[in-house]
């Protein structure tokens, strides 16, 4: 069952410094878009890696795309790589980087300050989800994209 609420607490309960950036930050700023996982990029500067490690464990969490069902140690936290995971909540996607090699601190003017249950997140912003999703070219990602884009039309015709 895909909690995603659930998971943020343990994030922000962690202290973990990190910002909503895949479908769910579409729907957080007014798309409609169905989602099954969480995407989080999360900053590489210490000591988040330790506490998004905590924050992980605590989640159960393994790497969903082994059989093995390999749990995540603080070197893979510390590396640039996609950490694919699984939780007791459902999909947990951790990211050091977005696009090419762009980090936390690369878009942190570019995020915006929300709440989620009571809880400040970071989500990127509309304008930037939608620079991302334009350099995808999955099916899922291009629909994305256009819901993406009326959304902030839409909200351009009401400023």
């Amino acid at each position: 069952m895909f909690n995603f609420r659930a998971m943020v607490r343990v994030l922000a309960q962690q202290e973990v410094e990190f910002a909503i950036v895949g479908g769910l930050a579409g729907v957080m700023q007014g798309a409609p878009l169905h989602t099954q996982d969480l995407d989080v990029l999360y900053s590489l500067e210490a000591p988040n890696p330790s506490r998004l490690l905590s924050a992980v464990l605590e989640l159960d969490a393994f790497f969903s795309d082994d059989p093995r069902r390999i749990r995540p140690n603080l070197s893979h936290m510390e590396s640039r790589g996609h950490k694919l995971l699984a939780t007791r909540y459902g999909r947990l996607d951790c990211l050091a980087t977005i696009e090419e090699g762009t980090t936390f601190e690369d878009v942190i003017d570019q995020l915006d300050w929300m709440e989620l249950d009571g809880i400040p997140v970071r989500v990127l912003s509309l304008p930037r989800l939608i620079k991302v999703k334009e350099k995808l070219f999955r099916p899922k990602d291009q629909l994305a994209l256009l819901q993406l884009q009326a959304t902030l039309e839409e909200r351009q015709k009401k400023d």
